[in-house]
């Protein structure tokens, strides 16, 4: 069987909301950023034409083929990229949680091959890939690094920083896998969630679908009415974040793919998460939490009660918690962690250039802010 690698037009990719589901299924890791869905949300704050689109077609009998390899990668050219032309992925990475492709866990490494030979190959593609929020481990990370060493290529880490994910174990249940989580802290933390229920009655909804995108509004609303919505940062007060989120909330609702989580005091929301999920797995976008009632460790009481609804339930295979590399991981409550980097790649070239100058540049104005913090 071979593999053809094709690029799909992102007005055409909105089509392939089936072949791609299929896809995650049998893939090595699902990534739901380069879902159709997502593609559309980002079509609304970014040119098409600087979108690429790349598909793997594995040749099957009778002449058919199966979808064996997705990624969705942004032409880009300014200070991250050291001034020269680059594709990057995730699309827009300031909300999304995985530069990783898509790939047929059957083929993996032949797929990533595939891939990044057509980019080598192309005329019109920049060989240099940025890739900011890639995992560093896993069989699409070994993949990745196989093509690019087959490839004569060059794969470059400048930033590394831990992401807490959850991978429950056979036979967990809320309290163990908290137990285990938690360690030592598991006592306090417990006893401080359990300490709201003493200034009323709290409550945990979980919305899917279009009753979740109904629930986007009042997310909104709530990340605005704290320091981001006074430093003009949140949601709501960035018209292009504002329509990517709406369009976001409706593409994966009409999936069923869209769920927002909401731990409440009397009524009143305490904290609000915004999940979408793919394939089993379900990956955090962001999080909103009332600022006034900060004794309560809004945020992690939220995803404790979060915990305890998945376990009640079905758990899902693979929690991603988002987290970048400015967060502190000791703060969420799930207790694995994932290696995650800010990854340049070479394609045909061992030499450092500029988009590794640039990544480099960026890893030290963070440490320099970093400081500044602290000070």
């Amino acid at each position: 069987m071979s593999i053809v690698v094709r690029r799909i037009r992102p007005t055409d990719y909105a089509s392939y909301g089936p072949a791609f589901a299929a896809l995650a299924v049998r893939a090595c890791e699902p990534n739901p950023h380069m879902a159709p869905a997502a593609i559309a949300a980002a079509r609304t704050v970014l040119p098409e034409d600087g979108i690429v689109i790349l598909a793997a077609w594995l040749s099957e009998a009778l002449g058919s083929e199966r979808l064996a390899g997705l990624w969705a990668l942004r032409r880009r050219r300014d200070w991250r990229s050291g001034f020269v032309p680059v594709l990057t992925a995730p699309l827009l990475p300031l909300y999304e949680v995985s530069s990783l492709p898509v790939l047929d866990a059957d083929r993996c490494q032949d797929v990533m091959q595939a891939m990044l030979r057509h980019i080598r190959a192309a005329r019109d593609l920049p060989h240099t890939l940025t890739l900011p929020l890639l995992p560093l481990e896993g069989p699409s990370f070994v993949a990745l690094q196989e093509a690019c060493r087959a490839g004569g290529g060059r794969l470059t880490v400048s930033e590394r920083w831990q992401r807490p994910v959850m991978q429950p174990a056979p036979g967990d249940d809320a309290e163990h896998y908290l137990r285990r989580a938690l360690g030592q802290g598991y006592k306090k933390r417990m006893q401080q969630y359990r300490a709201i229920a003493r200034h009323g009655a709290v409550t945990f909804r979980r919305l899917r679908g279009e009753a979740a995108r109904e629930a986007l509004p009042p997310f909104l609303a709530l990340e605005a009415a704290g320091w981001k919505g006074e430093s003009g940062t949140a949601i709501a007060r960035l018209p292009q974040a504002h329509a990517y989120f709406d369009s976001l909330a409706a593409q994966f609702a009409a999936v069923d793919s869209l769920q927002i989580d909401t731990l409440s005091l009397d009524g009143q929301p305490l904290a609000m998460g915004l999940l979408v999920e793919s394939a089993g797995t379900r990956h955090f976008l962001k999080i909103a939490y009332d600022e006034t009632q900060g004794r309560h460790s809004p945020g992690r009481a939220l995803t404790i009660a979060m915990l305890q609804a998945d376990f009640a339930g079905a758990p899902p295979a693979f929690f991603d918690s988002g987290a970048g590399d400015g967060v502190d991981a000791g703060t969420y409550v799930w207790g694995e962690r994932r290696a995650m980097g800010n990854a340049v790649i070479r394609l045909g070239s061992t030499k450092p250039g500029l988009p590794e100058a640039a990544a480099r540049l960026r890893q030290g104005l963070r440490r320099v802010r970093a400081w500044l913090r602290r000070r």
